[in-house]
């Protein structure tokens, strides 16, 4: 007779992934909205749209957190991680306009360590809190073999609404228009891979001092939330065009909401960059030129807005928090001119 096998034996422990449930509901329940009908729990969550919505569109997007993750493993913290999968997700559809209803996430690791996970899942209800979106639900993946003890994955899936004459498609933007710059708080999740490989080419030491702390929590510090002070800019000016400087910086992300026919010129003394990418560029020896398209470079957002709005869209955002900077205008360019000049 073989013998008599248990999930459990092959590596799948559904009594701590039940533990791990119980201990999401509290976390998930701080981050609940009015819309929510039923979340943690159900095989499916239940969200009705918010009733002030005339012509309501939804928007999803989904996203991970890539390599940032193995500095979260190499430094034992996991608290933040979670903050960033939101960010990524919500950054995104908010600059099509729209408002964050609900965020969902999926765990997956080789064995389920609940304490780890819980960390995890208290990073995301962090940053829905943030964002103002409901955490109601997701999925914890215990898969023995398909990763390394003590290493997990991460994705988000955000869904907003907005109204469908209020998308922000960035056709509006013209020749003149200014372009404003909202403060990163890092490197967000971006660009992880050079980051580890300047680490280790450079021998520095992850608990070395940087500014006040050490240069692993430097590096660990989670992507800003722009939801609540966008909205609340979108509630008072006109806004053009929003984008969102993730992968490829602001070169490879700026002319995704540009028209054909225009081009952005940016002040590169428009602002300074923050004292981590200006270590990043000389630790690894890496070009401007690369800089600018793989990091952020302590811009992590961008707003078009008309000249005659400029004012006052600085100082609402500046009002709700925001570092702004004024980065430059858009302009009329040839069809084989770059789409963005930083000089």
């Amino acid at each position: 007779m073989p013998p008599s096998l248990s999930y459990r034996d092959a590596g799948v422990d559904i009594a701590a992934g039940d533990d791990l449930v119980e201990r999401i509901k509290p976390h998930a329940r701080r981050t609940l909205r009015p819309e929510v009908l039923a979340g943690i729990g159900g095989f499916g969550a239940l969200v009705e749209l918010p009733q002030r919505y005339r012509q309501p569109v939804l928007v999803a997007g989904t996203d991970g957190v890539g390599t940032k993750l193995k500095l979260a493993f190499a430094l034992g913290r996991h608290d933040t991680i979670g903050v960033d999968l939101v960010a990524m997700s919500v950054n995104d559809i908010l600059v099509q306009g729209a408002e964050p209803l609900f965020f969902l996430d999926y765990y997956a690791c080789g064995r389920l360590e609940v304490d780890v996970a819980e960390q995890v899942v208290a990073g995301i209800a962090r940053g829905c809190e943030l964002a103002g979106c409901a955490l109601i639900g997701g999925e914890t993946a215990e898969m023995p073999g398909m990763y390394p003890i003590g290493e997990y994955d991460l994705a988000g899936f955000a869904v907003g609404v907005v109204e469908r004459d209020r998308i922000i498609t960035g056709d509006s933007i013209r020749a003149g228009d200014v372009i404003l710059g909202l403060a990163s708080s890092g490197p967000h999740s971006n660009g992880y891979s050079l980051i580890r490989r300047i680490v280790e080419l450079s021998g520095a030491d992850l608990m070395a001092e940087f500014r006040g702390r050490s240069l692993g929590e430097t590096l660990l510090e989670p992507t800003r939330i722009y939801v609540r002070p966008v909205l609340a800019l979108l509630a008072a000016v006109p806004v053009k065009g929003l984008a969102h400087i993730t992968g490829g910086g602001i070169t490879g992300n700026l002319p995704r909401i540009l028209p054909d026919g225009l081009a952005a010129r940016i002040d590169a003394a428009a602002w300074s960059w923050p004292p981590v990418f200006q270590w990043l560029r000389e630790a690894g020896g890496v070009s401007t030129e690369e800089m600018y398209r793989t990091f952020n470079c302590g811009i992590g957002l961008i707003v078009v807005v008309a000249p005659e709005q400029a004012e006052h869209a600085r100082h609402l955002l500046t009002e709700h928090g925001e570092t702004v900077y004024t980065l430059g205008r858009v302009e009329s360019a040839a069809a084989d001119a770059p789409r963005v000049v930083i000089a």
